[in-house]
């Protein structure tokens, strides 16, 4: 049921975190290059309803705060590369969203207006000090900019990680076609695994349910593995994943509103050389002419934006490349904290 990774939009189901290992030194901070086995466990569980509490991970101090919002499906794990780069100049924090990692499953559907609402309460119940610069990665940055759009005071920059190329139909409709039957497909997929999570089937699972559980992540100990698939064993997991999965659809399957504006808020795009390396030489032509024009539409909805594009770099440009990432927000730190004064 996988598909390429340059099928934009598609479900990566399995554990095995994209992109290798980064070696490299950011000013006198090494990149870390296995997830540590803090992320075995729960950072800080924010209440933000009843019944409902968020994973939160801080580190880092400083007069500006980072918040770090991942990608489709992802979880802190994401960050454990970036995180750490940041935190040695400020304070940064990542968190997983409902119904992933350590945080509890939040109502149905899991859409962008959702998604800010669980933002928006975890922001005030934590106490993170305003306005913050927000980093999304692929979904992670549609979520950003719909939080910017809703609570512009909060917000004193962006930065986004390679944001995906939205109506993708417009460009090339064959394969918008060809991704609308795997989303079908897909969906079909995750009603099986749900169901024999259901059943507690899937720490176990027989031969129909094997392709629910993909292999452990080399970067992680057994200890950080056996937590990543724990909270993967629930139907929680795979409600959530089926709702976040339709809401794609949507967002991706439209262009970016003409009315969508951030006023003079600084904004940084990066963008993957690499994001669709393995579609075929035409093809990946068109995706990255579709990926370019969605990101220039985003970036027009600001007067102060700069897009880079990094080298050597595939979607997941956070562990390919978190040098990069952490340049470009320290850059957007430099920046939102001279305007401040």
């Amino acid at each position: 049921m996988e598909r390429k990774r340059w099928k934009a939009g598609s479900a990566v189901l399995g554990m095995v975190l994209a992109g290798g290992a980064c070696a490299g030194i950011v000013g006198d901070i090494a990149v870390p290059q296995r997830i540590p086995d803090s992320y075995a466990q729960a950072g800080t569980l924010v209440t933000i309803a009843p019944d409902r509490t968020l994973n939160l991970r801080c580190e880092g101090k400083g007069t500006q705060t980072v918040l770090l919002e991942a990608g489709s499906h992802a979880d802190t794990t994401t960050w454990f590369k970036l995180q750490p780069l940041l935190a040695a100049s400020t304070k940064v924090c990542s968190y997983d969203r409902a119904g992933y990692g350590f945080s509890s499953e939040g109502p149905l559907p899991r859409n962008l207006d959702a998604e800010v609402a669980d933002l928006h309460a975890l922001i005030q119940r934590a106490g993170l000090k305003t306005p913050l610069v927000l980093v999304g990665h692929s979904r992670g940055s549609n979520i950003v900019r719909h939080y910017a759009e809703a609570y512009p005071r909060e917000v004193s920059g962006m930065v986004l990680i390679d944001p995906p190329a939205q109506d993708v139909a417009s460009v090339a409709p064959d394969w918008a076609k060809e991704e609308q039957q795997m989303s079908e497909q897909r969906s079909g997929f995750i009603r099986q695994c749900e169901a024999g999570a259901e059943k507690h089937q899937l720490a176990s699972p027989p031969p129909a349910l094997a392709s629910c559980v993909a292999g452990s992540n080399p970067l992680a100990s057994a200890k950080v593995n056996a937590a990543i698939a724990a909270y993967k064993y629930k139907p929680t997991f795979w409600r959530t994943l089926q709702s976040e999965l339709a809401d794609n659809m949507v967002v991706y399957g439209q262009a970016v509103s003409s009315k969508e504006t951030h006023g003079a808020t600084p904004m940084i795009v990066l963008t993957a050389a690499d994001t669709y390396a393995d579609a075929p030489a035409d093809l990946r032509k068109t995706l990255d002419a579709a990926r370019d024009k969605t990101q220039q539409q985003i970036l027009a909805t600001t007067t102060q934006s700069k897009r880079i594009v990094v080298d050597h770099a595939s979607h997941d440009i956070q562990l390919d490349q978190p040098q990069v990432v952490a340049t470009a927000v320290a850059a957007l730190l430099k920046q939102t904290s001279a305007s401040a004064r």
